[in-house]
This record gives C-alpha cells, structure tokens and sequence, in this order.
C-alpha cells in the first residue's frame, strides 16, 4: 500500500517518532514533505515520542501519530498505560508500528521474540491493533480506520503493525553530514589500540563491522560483547562491567543515537566514575543502521553534556591521527573518558551479519572475562 493512502485517510498534521528500516517509505515521506520541522520530529525515544505527542493533544485537541520499529514498544509501555490510557487522561494517539521479526518471516536474533509477542502486547496496553500487509487494499483499510476513528474518538489510542513492505514510497531522501572518517576505519583503528582489552558495541552496523573487522584480522570474537539489540544500553552493561572488572580496560562503542535514546546511562557513568572505561561515540548525526534519518546530535554538544555527567577526560576528534592519539591517550590513563568520533555516514554495500548466534557470543566472551 502506499503510504500516502494510509495517511489521507488519518488526516493527521503532526507526526513524531525513531526511524525504521521496516518504516523507510513513511520515514522518507515525512522527510521529504516536511523534513525535520515543527511538523515532524525525530524525538530521543518511543517513550519521548510518546509523551510529545500527547502534549500536541493537550494544545490542539488533535490527534498525533507516532512511528517506530517494534523494538520500541517497550519504551510506550508505561507513558501509553499511565498517561494516554482512557482510565487516565484518554489521549488519542495513532502509532504506527514496523514489524519486526513477524512470526514466519525471517529476521536477526534480537527481533524474534519481540516479533512473536508484538501484536499481543499492543492489543495488552490497550491499543486497536490493525495489521498492514502488502497486500492489504485501500478497501481493506478504510473499513478498518472507520473502527479505528471511533476508539480515537473516546480517548483511547490505535496501532498501525506494519509487516514487510506493507508500506511503499517510490522517492528516497538522501542524507549527509560534512565529516570525512569513516566509522569502519575508526573501529578499526579502536580494535588495534584495545587489543585484548574488552570492547562492547552498540546495536547495529557498528557491532556488524567489529565482527568483520575481528574476521578479516583472524583474531577471536571473546573479546568483544556485540549488543545486537537492546538500542541505547550498551554504555550500561559496558559499566557494569568495569565495576566488576576493575583490572580491565573496557572500551564501548557506542553511537549517537544510541547515546541520545537512553542519555540517562551517562549520568549514572559520570557518577560512578570508574577509571577503566572508555566511552567511545560514534557519531555521525544519523539514524543509519536504519536508513540514515538525521539525529538530534547535529544541535548538542555530547563532550559538554559527558563533562556535565562527570567524565573527567572529554574529547572530540574528526580525522583517523586526532582518533589514533586519543585512543592512546585513553589506553594509559587510569581515568574514565568520553572521545566523540564525527563520521561520515555510510557503510560498506557487501556489509554482513554475525555468523555466530548471539549466545555464542555470550558464552565466548564470558569464558575470557572468567580467564581475566
């Protein structure tokens, strides 16, 4: 279905979500009709969406709509049970959601289990639930929004769950950023410095390129923690850790958006200041892993924000000499650091996947952590 007959027949005005690959023809409708504006917002997370949302209601009495991949309905759960629900305040909200990991298509590791239990858990927290498939006509979903207009129109919300190419777009929108490293060569450049130290990286191609990195090195896979989900929590499990580590170095690899949907992690970083961690950004502006929308990262300043929380050594570099000089400087001291990297955006076209399961890598990397 294209997806501008599905939004004609919403008639929504203000749109707010976390890009998805399995989203890409409404992502890149919404950019290219009204870019990154008062219109459209790429907000921080699902939950954050969520409550702006809800806010647009609360000032204009209209209905929002929200996007984003299945992985994010965990973060909704509470703001869509304790905030729009009718019980509560009965805010409308539409969401619209990409289904990963559908049961029978297949997917990565970490969209399986969120795949199958997906559907139940929007219709739990109280969502209308109506699925878009390729296949789905215009017919099909007009008889469905009639259903859908009247649960809006007592206060409660609706859910879009959209299997694999339900939506097309037939324009793509192309982003960029001025940096010239490429995030390939500043893991590689990571991976050398660290040695056989241990590194966590965030979900996405950044833990997919490490993985190619270790194989076209022939080095061992134990020593690196590849976070194929779970988006935004790779700096927490890389501090816990080093509390428990102590006697490691601990890099993590970690990216800008990632950073920005759980930015909370830094505060508890900061805090807990251990001195064998090294919290590495790579930063690049986008959502690229799932096609390249841009972040809100072109507009903060995350060195300043990291000092805020506490790091003791902050830095930022763009060129692989200022990464190479900062990764030693930070492999010698005994002192928590922050060192953004600017990418550019974009990837290798022949880019794989892991080829051991994410338990493998569990079990590999926690039998070295035991030898430590």
């Amino acid at each position: 279905m294209e997806v501008q007959n599905l939004l004609q027949q919403l008639n929504v005005d203000f749109y707010t979500g976390v890009p998805d690959s399995q989203l890409k023809a409404l992502c890149n409708y919404l950019a290219g009709t009204f870019g990154i504006s008062q219109k459209h917002i790429i907000a921080a997370n699902e939950g954050n969406c969520t409550a702006l949302a809800a806010g647009y209601h609360l000032a204009t009495g209209k209905i929002p709509l929200v996007y984003m991949q299945n992985s994010g309905i965990g973060n909704i759960v509470n703001p869509v049970a304790s905030l729009l629900n009718g019980k509560v305040y009965g805010i409308p909200c539409i969401f619209v959601v990409g289904w990963r990991g559908e049961p029978g298509v297949h997917d990565e590791p970490q969209h399986i289990f969120q795949g199958a239990i997906s559907e139940q858990l929007l219709k739990d927290i109280g969502l209308y639930t109506i699925i878009i498939a390729e296949n789905t006509t215009v017919s099909d979903l007009e008889k469905e929004i009639i259903k859908a207009k009247a649960v809006l129109a007592e206060g409660n919300g609706v859910a879009f769950l959209v299997r694999k190419n339900g939506l097309t777009y037939d324009k793509k929108v192309e982003y960029s950023n001025p940096y010239t490293l490429i995030r390939e060569k500043a893991i590689e450049e990571i991976v050398s410095v660290a040695g056989e130290d241990i590194i966590v990286s965030t979900t996405g191609k950044a833990s997919r390129e490490l993985f190619e990195i270790r194989e076209r090195n022939k080095q061992s896979h134990k020593y690196d923690f590849l976070t194929v989900g779970s988006m935004g929590h790779s700096s927490s499990i890389a501090l816990g850790i080093a509390l428990y580590k102590p006697e490691c170095k601990v890099w993590c690899v970690d990216g800008d958006g990632a950073v920005l949907m759980h930015m909370g992690a830094m505060a508890v970083i900061g805090s807990n200041t251990p001195k064998n961690l090294v919290h590495i950004v790579l930063n690049n502006e986008a959502h690229e892993t799932v096609g390249g929308m841009p972040t809100v990262s072109k507009k903060i300043n995350l060195p300043k924000i990291a000092e805020g929380c506490g790091y003791p050594n902050v830095i930022t570099v763009t060129s692989e000499e200022e990464l190479h000089h900062a990764l030693e400087h930070a492999k010698t001291k005994q002192e928590l650091s922050f060192i953004e990297v600017k990418c550019a955006i974009g990837s290798r076209a022949d880019l794989g996947r892991p080829t051991t399961t994410a338990r493998q890598n569990k079990q590999m990397f926690m039998e070295y952590l035991q030898s430590l």
